[in-house]
């Protein structure tokens, strides 16, 4: 039986968290490497189990002495190791996470249960999990506080142009220009969500109480929120001024926000992504940009990361960040505990802790 762990990873293990099975009779160890920071936290860049791979599985055939189901599972522990931080460089990190294919999963014919450090299941072959009977996790709802802030942040900083203004100051323009284009008020703004789940709703709650008028676009009207509902993006896009994307990358939202929804925020529209890049149009988005068919982005995400389109760089009214909303120390040790605690789940025969649910 095994447990596939996935990470936005480069493999190596000098890159970051090392782990590794040791079998015997009656226990499973997972033993991970921790920066010696206090307090230690595991980088999601960084789970490398198994030595190169990025699966946590049982020992091979030959190290176990007899066969395990799911009832004989054995106990496991996961216990943090440190290791010297300057050694965990992520210097060529990209936030890339492994993908699992059908094709992968073919060659796995004992695995039970895929575990990954995203939010975001779009990298797994989920029908092809299902049609397996295997299992999936992912991290939760840990970084969707995290991923708000960034989100009200880069809208924040797009409004009142403050990287912008950084970057007059830092260049010696203030005393010689004075003036400063001015910037636009947060409050009263209608902020259209795309996707109301864990994330959308942090976003919610904090542009609320900055004084904004929510609306939000999901796959169906949600009861239990006051706030107004539109089925289609287009419709959602006209009535608002800034649209804040936070849904998941599938077949039905690759693209979605497209030249028509960018062509209905309008002129004084305002785009913040910190969801997949592939869910803009971004050829179409960079265009309305130079073409001033909308007034600014917030931007954590990109459709070919890390490549940026030139015209985004250039580009005083947009903020780039490289796909860095959920890198916190806190949320890293809240995906860690995650991890540990659905494979301790799946090892102990309980319910996991945040399984992937079919939508």
């Amino acid at each position: 039986m095994e447990a596939l762990t996935l990470s936005s990873s480069d493999t190596t293990p000098q890159n970051g968290i090392h782990g590794d099975w040791r079998a015997s009779e009656d226990q499973h160890d997972i033993n991970f490497d921790l920066p010696l920071n206090a307090p230690p936290v595991p980088t999601p860049h960084s789970y490398s189990i198994n030595g190169r791979t990025t699966a946590a599985q049982s020992p091979p055939q030959a190290s176990r002495p007899r066969p395990l189901t799911r009832l004989q599972a054995p106990r496991t522990e996961i216990r943090p190791t440190l290791r010297n931080p300057e050694s965990m460089g992520n210097s060529d990190f990209h936030g890339r996470i492994p993908s699992l294919t059908a094709e992968q999963l073919s060659h796995l014919p004992a695995l039970r249960l895929v575990v990954t450090s995203s939010t975001g299941v779009n990298h797994i072959d989920l029908r092809e999990c299902r049609r397996r009977g295997i299992a999936a996790a992912n991290s939760g709802n840990v970084y969707a506080e995290d991923v708000a802030d960034t989100a009200v942040g880069l809208l924040i900083d797009v409004l009142r142009r403050i990287s912008a203004a950084d970057r007059y100051v830092r260049s010696g323009l203030w005393p010689v220009k004075v003036e400063y284009p001015l910037g636009s008020k947060l409050a009263g703004k209608r902020v259209g969500i795309i996707s109301l789940g864990n994330i959308g709703l942090e976003v919610a709650k904090r542009l609320e109480a900055f004084g904004c008028i929510i609306c939000y676009n999901s796959r169906k009207k949600k009861p239990s929120v006051p706030f107004t509902f539109y089925l289609d993006v287009c419709d959602l896009a006209a009535n608002c001024d800034i649209l804040v994307i936070c849904c998941a990358l599938t077949d039905k939202t690759h693209h979605m926000i497209n030249k028509e929804v960018l062509l209905a925020l309008g002129k004084e529209g305002v785009v913040v992504n910190i969801a997949r890049g592939a869910v803009i149009d971004e050829k179409a988005f960079v265009q309305c940009l130079v073409q001033g068919d909308i007034a600014g982005a917030g931007l954590d995400v990109f459709e070919r990361e890390p490549n940026v389109p030139k015209d985004l760089l250039e580009l005083e009214n947009v903020v780039l960040s490289p796909h860095r909303a959920v890198f916190t120390a806190e949320s890293f040790w809240d995906c860690f505990e995650y991890i540990s605690g659905n494979l301790k789940a799946f090892f102990s025969n309980k319910p996991l802790l945040s399984p992937v649910v079919e939508e």
